[in-house]
Order: C-alpha cells, then structure tokens, then sequence
C-alpha cells in the first residue's frame, strides 16, 4: 500500500513483530522509550499465545518503507472485542449497534492490556519525527477503510504523538491516571513528611500491621525473578482477575509470567511478600526503565489488612525513592486510595477516527465533554 509523502512510501503490515529484528526493532525505541513496546515485551504476547487468533487481538503491526529502508513502525492489532484497552469505548460500541453500524474489528495502535504512557509510532534516528507520525495516521486510516474495520484508535501515545494524530484528523481523548512523584526525595521519612500528622500516622499504622503479621516485602533484583517467583505471580495475578467475576479476564496466561522473568527481568521490578516461612504469600507486576517505574498487576493468596497498600503503594515508592526514580506510574485502579497516599492525577491521551459519518457527527460533542470533565479533575487542589 502506497502512501503519498515526498519520495514514495509504503505501508506493510506485519504479522507478528518477528518480521522485524529485534536490533532493527528496539533501535527505535531508544533508552527513554516504554518498556513495553520493546521487542521482547511484545514477543512475549505473541509467542505465549496472550494475543493472535482466538484472543481478540491479533498483530497487525504498521510499518512504513521508504524502499528498503525503515521509516516508522507502529504496534497494532485487528480487535474483535473491547476489552484490554483501558480507553473504554463501550459506549460507542452500543451508538454504533442502535445506528446499525459494525463497531468491530477496529484497528487499535496499543500495547495490549497496559495503560502506560509511551511512543506509539516508533521513528528511525534522522526522520522527521512529526511528519511521520502524520503519515502513519494517514496509513492507519486508509488500511482500516480498505480492511473493513469500523476505525483507528492510538491508545496511551505520548502529547506530541496525540497532538500530531489530532492534526491529521483524529479527535483527542483525555483520561487520567495517579502517579506518584518523588520530587526530590532521597528517603522515604521523606516521602512521608508530605503529609500532616494524621495521614503520616496512618500510613506508619499500615506498614506496622503487615509487619505484625511476620510478613517481609520486597523489590526483587534482577536475579531474584526466578521460574519458581514467576508462578506465584501468576497465581496472584489470576486469584485477583477471578475476583471480578464475569467481568474478569486472565489475559496473560502462566507462560507469559515465565518467559518475561526469563528474558526481561532486566526491566521487571518484581515485589514479593512472603510469611514466616518465606513462602510468597502476595506481589505485585512492577516494571521500570529510565526515571519511570510501572505498576500493573498485583494479588495474595491470604486476606492481611492494608497489604495491598503495602505491595501495590509503599514499595514502590520506596524502590523508586531508592533506585533514584522519578515517577512511579500506578495505572489503573482506586484513585481514592492513591490520593490519600501521595499520588497525584496525570492525564493519559487517545486519538480515534471512525469511518461512520453518524458516528463521528456524534462522538465530537462527546469527547468535548468529556474533555473539560478530566480538566476539571486534574486542576483539582
């Protein structure tokens, strides 16, 4: 598919992120790149089977070519379904059904089930990087238009990316998460003199009660994630998604857990909690690279008081204080209870097309709404 801009360019669309080395691949993503769209991260969904056929995801990654040479490349997934994105578009999904219009497949450019920010359009050193990302827009539309699909959705991109997307005729969405800040701190005796007395006192209360129980956390080295930890977080991760009953979904599966301790422990920041007897009775999924950690999954086999605080907050502030992190991302989850502790909102962006006419006359006031509402909520004291 050729795709106007300059000298000639041409769109392939890749089937699995294999059809590019992972040296060529990861050149792109760069030292202050997300983790998660390095090669390994998304080798590692493809090759456990956490998406392709049968799962609602499958690779349709976008890549640009000038000839034989790279410009940009783009992960990307043909969706039959909504769910794992963390931009909800439900919703629209029920408008478009009332309208007659198919709302699936969509075309998502996303890191499946992850809800961190980070580049989308990954460009090669020495492209002009915003025209690029207009390009890839302009060839993400015209594939979806001619594969059939109802639209193009760019979940989590960074500002620029969303701002260069709006510009080619992707209407911005605005969503916010919590993020914990360290501002400078060097100890978490620091991180606790921003509160007043009374919220400094219960957060001691907290830590103390877990420790009472016999129970030790920690942030694992890169050595300590091992086959044997990694299938305890599996478990965790699956006692907590099965909690949420018929709106639970394991995603990833107990290969994925093994082969990311394996092949990308590198990047993981593991925290474990064990009993008296060292067993692992609870953790939580922490990733980190640059001055960012992430947070994406937790779970325990017994029912502590405050322990998720302790595992999912706690720690990782204090690895992120320790390692000399800047941010620590908490994702998704009860912004209530990261308020109270520290976390402060940031906004996340998404820019979506629909090929509908009716649609897309309905989803701008929509989105203005919704707009001004995340405002609101991040100008918040």
């Amino acid at each position: 598919m050729t795709v106007k801009g300059g000298r000639e360019l041409t769109l392939r669309v890749l089937d699995s992120v294999h059809e590019l080395p992972a040296e060529r691949w990861d050149a792109l993503v760069g030292d202050d790149g997300s983790p998660f769209v390095e090669h390994e991260w998304l080798a590692a969904l493809e090759d456990t089977g956490c998406v392709g056929e049968g799962t609602g995801w499958v690779p349709a990654h976008l890549s640009l070519w000038r000839g034989d040479a790279l410009v940009a490349v783009a992960p990307a997934y043909a969706k039959g379904h909504g769910e794992g994105e963390f931009v909800f578009d439900g919703a629209w999904a029920e408008a478009a059904e009332r309208m007659g219009v198919r709302y699936y497949p969509k075309l998502v450019v996303a890191v499946p089930f992850t809800p961190a920010t980070g580049d989308r359009v990954l460009v090669v050193p020495g492209e002009d990087r915003a025209r690029a990302m207009g390009l890839v827009a302009d060839a993400a539309r015209a594939f979806c238009l001619r594969a059939g699909a109802s639209g193009v959705h760019l979940l989590f991109p960074r500002d620029a990316e969303a701002e260069a997307w709006e510009a080619t005729g992707y209407p911005r969405r605005d969503g916010a998460q919590y993020h914990y800040l360290r501002d400078g701190a060097t100890t978490f005796e620091e991180y606790l003199e921003r509160f007043d007395s009374k919220g400094r006192n219960q957060i001691r209360r907290e830590l103390r009660r877990v420790a009472e129980q016999g129970i030790r956390v920690e942030t694992l080295a890169p050595e300590g994630h091992t086959p044997e930890v990694a299938r305890a977080m599996y478990g965790f991760y699956a006692s907590t998604v099965d909690r949420h009953g018929p709106w639970g979904r394991r995603y990833l599966n107990e290969a994925f857990f093994e082969r990311v301790a394996e092949r990308f422990r590198h990047r993981l920041a593991w925290v474990v909690a064990r009993d008296t007897g060292g067993r692992p009775v609870g953790g939580a999924f922490n990733a980190w690279k640059g001055r960012r950690m992430y947070g994406r999954y937790w779970g325990a086999s017994i029912e502590v008081p405050n322990l998720h605080f302790v595992i999912c907050y706690y720690e990782g502030i204090r690895a992120c204080i320790e390692r000399g992190l800047d941010v620590f991302e908490g994702g998704a989850g009860r912004d209530e209870h990261k308020r109270s502790r520290g976390f402060r909102a940031a906004p996340t962006r998404s820019a979506h097309w629909v090929a509908d006419a009716r649609l897309w006359a309905a989803l701008g006031p929509w989105l203005a709404h919704e707009r001004a509402r995340v405002q609101a909520l991040l100008t918040e004291p």
